[in-house]
């Protein structure tokens, strides 16, 4: 399999959400999770709404029977992942899936979609 296919396998299985829909799935109660690495962020900028938490630890933080499991982490959680471009994420949102997390899924275009400004839009802009 190429990551090409693999990327496509984890695809077919998310509702992958725009950022405006990222954005209301968070005022409806979603967790927003940033899974880019600390220079990433301090490069790009962040998301003052966004919980973060970097990739390599992801699946301990949000599966509700590990020891390591983040406060609320439940299989009914909404957890929308954010990468810089929406690849990662797609990834990472599929293995929260099978993890129980069947709500899990990630932002198409990442943070980089998501700094663009939106009409309508109430999200404070990264610094």
């Amino acid at each position: 399999m190429t990551i090409d296919e693999m990327l496509a396998e984890a695809r077919a299985h998310l509702q992958r959400l725009t950022p405006a829909q990222a954005e209301a799935a968070l005022h409806d109660g979603a967790v927003v999770v940033d899974i880019r690495p600390a220079a990433q962020r301090q490069q790009e900028g962040e998301l003052p709404e966004a919980l973060v938490v970097e990739r390599n630890v992801l699946e301990w933080r949000f599966d509700p029977e590990s020891d390591a499991a983040l406060p609320g982490a439940h299989h009914d959680l909404q957890v929308v992942v954010l990468c810089q471009e929406g690849y990662t994420s797609s990834l990472a949102a599929a293995s929260l899936q099978q993890l129980g997390l069947h709500r899990a899924t990630d932002v198409i275009g990442g943070f980089a979609a998501w700094r663009e400004p939106r009409a309508g839009s109430t999200h404070v802009p990264p610094r």
